[in-house]
């Protein structure tokens, strides 16, 4: 019997190539490990709906248990692979078990950077990655006056989004001078501050945590670098996300911030593809090699992987676009817009809903949306097309960019 395909880690890629490989045909055994007791489940929501009670535990599965079933992908679930054997093909969990591969899978994740400063390690500190961190943290919020939230990027201010309100206080702590500084331009990060603002939310920008506080082991305070001391009965860490590569280091598969995989998601190891926030990949957008934590990455690179594990590679060269909803403002963003060299507004943003297109020698490659789904869209598949269109253009409301689209 063949010893068919393990896929290593509960995420989105995992499942994804786990159902990409029985979609094409695959005929053997398909077994996924994940380390957490509950099926895969989806993660955006643990910092948006699940902390404010719109969304439920039960909402969260990426796919229903008959899935699974009828795919006839075995899931071992609550426990972890602790080292990869590439010559004989043997994987080893840390409850003892071994399982056999002819083909393996890595779609480990990423888990929160932590904060290297002292207390980082008292009761009513916490960071955001799964669906146990946030039933604690939608816990300890509820009995919680004063939050501190380190970290202005995607976590940060979505989890602020989440938790301010009345009879609690939310300020934001960001080394850099502005909002989601490495993700978004000037423009948008300035939106986004006068929206968190014009909610409650306190921003301590360019400064640092210096220690965080507390008595009887549980959190009190948070002591900035310039020396500002802030109350705290829960403080969220978001400073960004660190790959889980150690296993594939540690069998010899080069890595550098990430497993590293070639446009088809497979590894040094023929035997061995990699998808995910784990993986560093040549992006064609971007014109280097970078590490992309986003769903579409993992779907997109996902699918790639299982072609190339079961002998028909395709590239994973899809349009990067991610998103993250904060109050009623739901940003969107297509593209890559770092190295843009002209940006074109369309819409308002007095008003709220406006987008920004962003030019690199007079070629569109990235679009920023705030409340305009049309545009969105309309830049993922402009940008997917290749389609010209010039910064005029962009700003025209009187021009329909699906128009565009089928030029």
């Amino acid at each position: 019997m063949p010893d068919g395909l393990v896929v290593v880690g509960g995420s989105y890629a995992a499942v994804q190539i786990a159902a990409s490989a029985r979609e094409r045909g695959f005929d053997g055994p398909i077994r996924l490990v994940g380390e957490e007791e509950e099926p895969p489940y989806q993660r955006p929501p643990l910092s948006k709906g699940f902390l404010t009670g719109k969304t439920t535990a039960a909402m969260l599965p990426l796919r229903a248990e008959a899935f699974y079933r009828n795919a006839a992908i075995d899931l071992v679930l609550g426990t972890r692979v602790t080292a990869v054997d590439r010559i004989d093909r043997v994987v080893t969990m840390a409850d003892g078990r071994h399982l056999r591969y002819d083909r393996l899978a890595l779609a480990l994740g990423a888990r929160p950077r932590p904060l290297p400063v002292p207390g980082a390690g008292l009761d009513g500190v916490l960071a955001l990655r799964t669906l146990a961190d946030a039933e604690r943290l939608r816990a300890v919020a509820a009995q919680a006056g004063e939050v501190v939230v380190v970290g202005g990027g995607f976590i940060g201010l979505e989890v602020a989004s989440a938790l301010v309100g009345p009879g609690r206080a939310v300020t934001v702590v960001e080394a850099q001078d502005r909002l989601l500084a490495r993700a978004l331009p000037p423009a948008v990060s300035e939106f986004l501050a006068g929206v968190h603002r014009a909610r409650g939310v306190r921003l301590a920008l360019r400064t640092g945590v210096r220690s965080i506080d507390g008595t009887g082991g549980r959190v009190r305070s948070v002591t900035l670098d310039d020396g500002r001391t802030l109350g705290a009965d829960l403080v969220v860490v978001g400073i960004g996300a660190v790959p889980n590569a150690e296993i594939a280091q540690a069998c010899g598969l080069p890595c550098d911030d990430g497993i590293l995989v070639d446009r088809f998601a497979t590894t040094a190891d023929p035997a061995i593809v990699a998808a995910g926030d784990c993986t560093r990949h040549p992006n064609v957008h971007a014109g280097r090699p970078l590490r992309l934590e986003s769903v579409q990455n993992a779907l997109d690179q996902a699918r790639a992987a299982a072609g190339s594990a079961m002998g028909t590679p395709t590239p994973h060269d899809a349009v990067p676009w991610f998103w993250s909803d904060q109050y009623e403002v739901k940003l969107q963003m297509a593209g890559l817009s770092q190295g843009a060299d002209r940006s074109a507004l369309r819409g308002s943003a007095d008003q709220g809903r406006f987008s920004l297109f962003h030019f690199r020698d007079g070629r569109l490659i990235a679009v920023d949306s705030v409340n305009r789904p049309a545009d969105h869209m309309a830049a993922r598949r402009l940008l997917a097309a290749g389609r010209p269109l010039t910064a005029e253009q962009a700003a025209d409301e009187s021009i329909d960019l699906k128009l565009l689209i089928g030029s």
